[in-house]
């Protein structure tokens, strides 16, 4: 016992930062064990309910995947090519309208002009909800829209490379870092041309489509299980690539050490390939089941979800895919739970005091030390 409390009395003297993390999150759990109770503490927040505690997690937990999923690219592309992908976010805009424009052409072909439909438009008096964009009324519809997001992104994370990033490889990660901002205004200034600039709905309602968990105070939707099953399926499939095949092994490599990976007769232009279209697929994907899980889209929305992506990439160590995965669902019940404190508007702000608080403690992220796996 005595040997523990010295060990613990050491790890504070070395960090006091550590110290003061762990009194902070002490009292937090103290405030919210009383909150539930009808208690308040201090002079933040208010009473919380178990049901409102439980909608919350399970919100972050959803909206976690979709960020980790996306972080997974952001992830793999500075791990193997060493820089900063600023055009990711505009990745995940691409990836929602062009799924979106696929599964609006399914669900409403013979009954709204098809440029109405490619551009994820109210056509006249047809609206999103006449269309009936909805896993449970059009299931087929949702599915292709994944496939296509995932397809067309990749193929435009190709296109960048090789217009933009392979000219300039042998370059230091600066240059490539403000080619890539570049990219991204291109990229999100040609989406605005091609949808607008206005900020519309997109999925239909269909009644009775919640599932209620009445012990954990969770309520959840249609969609919301499309997303965990979908985001997790592709996690899983990411993961055994990495583990069971050639490409993943090469991926791995070239992340480790490039030099050795190209003595080895790796090919390295075809792992890089490979990099974007995985990573940009999976952008894309992330970006269609975001609208699936807010019902709304606008052309930017992407470059102002990325920050919460590279901070959920930075919290579990950049470079890491696991790393990547789990920082989003950190990042995602933060960004959610927080609310309990603070309000609603201020909440991107406690996620990037996470990150910022795991910089100054280990800035090596959550798992340290690990390149892709």
């Amino acid at each position: 016992m005595g040997t523990t409390d010295s060990s613990i009395v050491d790890a504070a003297r070395a960090r006091p930062g550590l110290l003061f993390v762990v009194l902070l999150g002490g009292l937090l759990l103290v405030d919210l064990a009383a909150k539930l109770g009808g208690v308040g503490l201090g002079p933040i927040g208010g009473s919380v309910s178990v049901d409102r505690l439980g909608s919350n997690l399970w919100n972050g937990v959803v909206i976690g995947l979709v960020i980790g999923l996306a972080g997974i690219g952001l992830s793999m592309t500075y791990s193997i090519l060493s820089f900063a992908n600023f055009s990711h976010g505009d990745l995940v805009s691409v990836g929602a309208f062009s799924g979106w424009g696929v599964a609006f052409l399914i669900a409403g072909f013979g009954d709204v002009p098809i440029r109405a439909l490619l551009t994820v438009r109210d056509a006249g008096n047809a609206s999103p909800g006449d269309i009936g964009a909805h896993i449970l009324s059009t299931p087929g519809a949702i599915l292709v829209g994944l496939v296509a997001a995932f397809v067309v992104t990749a193929l435009l994370a190709v296109a960048l490379d090789r217009a933009f990033y392979k000219p300039m490889r042998d370059r230091d990660g600066i240059s490539l870092l403000i080619a890539s901002i570049g990219a991204a205004l291109i990229v999100r200034y040609l989406l605005q041309f091609g949808y607008g600039s206005d900020r519309r709905g997109v999925t239909a309602s269909v009644e009775q489509s919640n599932l209620a968990f009445g012990p954990l105070g969770i309520s959840v939707n249609a969609h919301e299980l499309t997303i965990l099953v979908a985001a997790v399926g592709l996690m899983l499939a990411m993961h055994a690539m990495l583990q069971h095949t050639k490409l993943g092994t090469a991926m791995r490599a070239m992340a480790d050490n490039k030099d050795l990976a190209l003595i080895t007769g790796i090919p390295a232009e075809r792992v890089v390939t490979a990099t974007w279209i995985i990573g940009g697929g999976l952008a894309g994907a992330s970006g269609y089941l975001y609208v699936l899980l807010r019902g709304t889209i606008q052309f930017d929305f992407g470059w102002l979800l990325l920050l919460l992506i590279f901070a959920a990439v930075i919290l579990g160590g950049i470079g890491s895919v696991y790393g990547a995965i789990v920082g989003g669902l950190v990042i995602g019940v933060v960004f959610t739970t927080s609310t309990i404190w603070i309000p609603s508007d201020f909440n991107q702000a406690a996620a990037f005091a996470v990150m910022i608080l795991m910089l100054l403690l280990r800035p090596e992220g959550l798992f340290g030390g690990v390149s892709t796996a």
